[in-house]
């Protein structure tokens, strides 16, 4: 058993999304819990501190042994996607700090992954999400992108821990290996 947090970052609202898979397969996968963490306006680096603050809480109060979270994408505003970046650099330092194996996917690789369509609409990804993890409702556009995120990496990365490190994914392929200081 292993658990996955997935995470959908953003300046103004983050999604996040716990599963556990219940076999080493990861063919079975079950719903632990979803949300999202509403940020303050003001300054973004306080912003910034609210994301790893919370996802770095989640992480203590849930024990994921990974996490996922999807790559910027190119926007139409450079600011948006710097200040995307930004978010993910916060969360991805939560789960640095707590030895989470990281894998990084793009928005189309996890659409993909869940409905078996790139260019999916975030109604399907809900719809989806909905269906696989059997919830009675649709999560939240931000918790359904990071529940999908979680199951992306649940599919994709057969839970790479192994006695020398941490390994490290990007777009479903092994991208280096991460090595940690205890």
């Amino acid at each position: 058993m292993s658990l996955i947090i997935g995470v959908d970052p953003g300046s103004r609202k983050t999604g996040f999304g716990v599963i556990e898979t219940v076999s080493k397969s990861s063919s079975q996968i079950k719903y632990v819990t979803s949300g999202v963490i509403r940020l303050p306006s003001g300054p973004l680096p306080v912003r910034l501190g609210v994301i790893f603050d919370n996802i770095s809480q989640l992480i203590d109060e849930f024990n994921p042994q990974q996490m996922a979270i999807e790559e910027v994408f190119l926007a139409r505003d450079p600011s948006a996607a710097i200040k995307l970046g930004q978010a993910r650099g916060a969360a991805i330092v939560a789960g640095i700090k707590k030895n989470l194996v990281i894998g990084e996917y793009s928005p189309r690789t996890i659409k993909k992954s869940v409905v078996g369509n790139g260019g999916a609409t975030k109604d399907q990804v809900q719809h989806m999400i909905k269906t696989i993890l059997n919830l009675p409702s649709s999560p939240a556009e931000d918790a359904a992108d990071a529940l999908a995120a979680a199951i992306c990496h649940a599919q994709t990365s057969s839970f790479g821990l192994n006695s020398e490190g941490l390994l490290h994914y990007s777009k479903g392929r092994l991208k280096q290996k991460i090595t940690t200081s205890s």
